[in-house]
């Protein structure tokens, strides 16, 4: 049950007398409704309530639920009259107020965003006062209820005034009513449209039903009584709601989290060991600077300990990124190409779209400029936040070239580029390339090339990321069935 759905569950036991106890003593709405009765006719003799048009009596059909004994249905007709507000041109609303001026409320001014309106108090005819009820009329409003405030009320508004001052009545005992789902739904289907809204002969006609006096005040005072209960219910929903929004791409960022610590399969040792493979890497690594297939790059500084963000199993190792990757360098299109750009990635899958964007060498993009083949990883370098990144698994019409934009990651042999690519994605990366020191930028935060390779890996066996990989490809569907 939503909080809203629990309000109005409570306002509506409370209109069905299901709130509170009735006590004989406290007499009947019949007794009541005779007084008011009385009343009525008084005020008619003594000319000071014009004599109303009577209306059918209330027929089983019309009553919505059972009401205690003690209680009676009766028309809004005899209790209240609507009093419609005003409408100032709108070239008198003033933003400051002059003297003489008085506060013109509209709807939103209930709301969360007010516009203050002024203008000159000879142009407004219906005031409301602080504790007078007031009644949305029109559009998609319709049948919401205010507390007003001093000042003057506009014609998408109406005030509901009782008709006797007296305690027959209780005041926020017609609000609460108002609140109530049977009203919202009687406004609704008596009014001629959402958009005409309902007038007086409408609200004339609708059923209140009437306790007795002393029992109003009760049922105000339970309502009140479990507002804080329900308040601190809204909190507890509320964070519940918000957990489980979150918890399927928490759940996910935790999986990968825990599988580039090792700790998502077990390690075995008749696979190797990482510092095995590494001497592999990096053999390739030579084999391919001496084919001049890639360049010699200056080296890069010994891994410190605080550079490593947790711990790994003995048979793994840290490595920097630059150490297990190599990128193909950059070329300018000579002829038709399929160009690799940041929207051609779809970052909530994190994969490739599957068309193509064909471009002219001659219409080339200064941007399109990185070598890139099946099997790379492009990582955006720009807002790395928003994981703009994918592997290449697919082959294309036209050589393909990708922006500078991002950075073509190609693995070693004995790297798994599925294993890296999900490290990219997991946390403790996603922290490191997103960090102050590391993200320049304030309207497109980046992270640069030297930043990028040297970023510290965690480096299994082979087969090791292959299970591991295997792992959390069984458990991610998991967590996006969740969602």
């Amino acid at each position: 049950m939503t909080p809203q759905e629990l309000k109005n569950s409570i306002l509506q036991l409370a209109i069905q007398g299901g709130l509170v106890e009735q006590r004989p003593e406290e007499g009947t709405a019949q007794e009541l409704y005779r007084q008011i009765q009385a009343e009525q006719q008084r005020l008619i003799q003594e000319k000071k309530l014009k004599k109303k048009k009577p209306l059918p009596e209330i027929t089983e059909d019309e009553k919505p639920f059972e009401i205690p004994e003690s209680w009676m249905w009766v028309r809004h007709n005899d209790l209240f009259e609507i009093v419609g507000g005003s409408q100032p041109p709108k070239s008198q609303f003033k933003s400051q107020p002059q003297a003489g001026d008085v506060r013109l409320y509209q709807i939103r001014d209930y709301g969360e965003t007010p516009v203050p309106i002024y203008v000159a108090r000879e142009l407004v005819t219906k005031f409301s006062r602080e504790g007078d009820i007031l009644l949305a009329r029109y559009g998609g409003s319709i049948g919401k209820v205010f507390w007003a405030k001093d000042g003057a009320y506009n014609v998408a508004m109406a005030k509901v005034c009782p008709l006797y001052e007296t305690d027959w009545i209780y005041n926020p005992y017609i609000y609460f009513f108002y609140l109530a789902p049977l009203y919202q739904t009687l406004v609704k289907n008596n009014s001629r449209s959402a958009q005409s809204g309902f007038n007086q002969e409408d609200f004339n006609r609708l059923l209140f039903p009437l306790p007795p006096f002393a029992e109003q005040q009760r049922i105000v005072a339970r309502i009140e009584e479990l507002r804080p209960l329900v308040d601190r219910y809204e909190a507890a929903w509320t964070q519940l709601e918000d957990f489980n929004r979150r918890f399927p791409e928490d759940m996910k960022k935790s999986i990968l989290q825990q599988a580039v610590q090792g700790k998502l399969v077990e390690q075995r040792p008749e696979e190797g060991t990482a510092q095995e493979l590494y001497w592999q890497i990096q053999a390739e690594k030579q084999r391919l600077i001496q084919e001049k297939k890639i360049k010699k790059e200056k080296p890069l500084p010994e891994i410190t300990v605080d550079e490593k963000p947790f711990e790994i199993p003995e048979s793994w190792m840290w490595v920097r990124l630059r150490d297990i990757v190599f990128n193909r360098g950059q070329t300018t299109p000579k002829s038709r190409f399929s160009y690799i750009d940041i929207g051609s990635i779809d970052n909530k899958r994190q994969v490739l779209s599957c068309e193509e964007n064909l471009i002219e060498a001659d219409q080339a993009p200064s941007r399109a400029r990185k070598i890139v083949e099946k099997g790379d990883i492009l990582y955006s370098t720009v807002r790395p936040y928003l994981h703009n990144m994918c592997i290449v698994d697919r082959s294309f019409s036209h050589k393909p070239i990708a922006s500078t934009g991002f950075a073509v990651l190609t693995c070693h042999e004995g790297l798994f580029n599925r294993y890296l690519f999900y490290y990219l994605m997991a946390p403790s990366f996603d922290g490191y390339a997103n960090s102050n020191e590391n993200a320049k930028g304030v309207a497109y935060p980046a992270i640069n090339d030297d930043r990028l390779y040297r970023a510290v890996v965690p480096l299994p066996p082979l087969a090791e990321q292959k299970r591991i990989v295997a792992r959390i490809e069984e458990l991610l569907p998991l967590c996006e069935r969740l969602k």
